[in-house]
């Protein structure tokens, strides 16, 4: 069994519209956290800017929540822009549900790919993804074995659509050539 790993570069670019340009894209830049306290309510958001112009937008990561639901160590997190914690919410599904954006990954994510031996046939590949990076099954073990797509097509055994994008593990076998 050979391990391959997708790992990503650095964080995703987002879709999201900008306000003040024609731009779709924003970076969230140095990763700064803004926490607001009203009360004994806080409001916890993300800056994010426009790849274009610069601009800063907040995106909600907690809204009006009581300051005694969130543990020390997460507030203590959000109050000095810890890296981990800006990338964990980031990759957040629900933070991008309930801001409305998408990750751009193009260009942020590198294959961990082994060379392959030339004596084992069948060999047996196991693909694990670090990050929810959506990638083709078909164009990524192409890109990491250097087959055409068609060769791939014939000559790899796959349990999930080869056309279809995923983040899930998968493994697959690889055939020998010519059969």
């Amino acid at each position: 069994m050979l391990p391959w790993a997708v790992r990503r570069t650095r964080l995703p670019l987002l879709a999201l519209r900008c306000v003040a340009c024609p731009s779709g894209r924003a970076t969230v830049g140095d990763g700064a956290f803004r926490v607001n306290a009203n009360g004994k309510l806080l409001d916890v958001w993300l800056l994010v800017n426009c790849v274009s112009c610069d601009r800063t937008r907040k995106l909600t990561v907690h809204d009006r929540v009581p300051v005694r639901s969130l543990p020390a160590g997460l507030l203590a997190g959000y109050s000095a822009n810890s890296r981990s914690l800006v990338a964990d919410t980031l990759l957040d599904p629900s933070t991008a549900r309930r801001n409305r954006f998408a990750l751009d990954w193009d260009g942020r994510w590198e294959l961990h790919a082994p060379p392959v031996p030339e004596d084992p046939w069948p060999l047996r590949i196991t693909v694990t993804f670090d990050d929810p990076v959506p990638v083709r099954p078909d164009w990524l073990i192409a890109h990491g074995l250097g087959l055409s797509r068609n060769e791939v097509a014939r000559r790899v055994k796959i349990d999930i659509p080869p056309n279809r994008r995923t983040r899930l593990d998968f493994s697959f076998v690889l055939m020998p050539p010519g059969q």
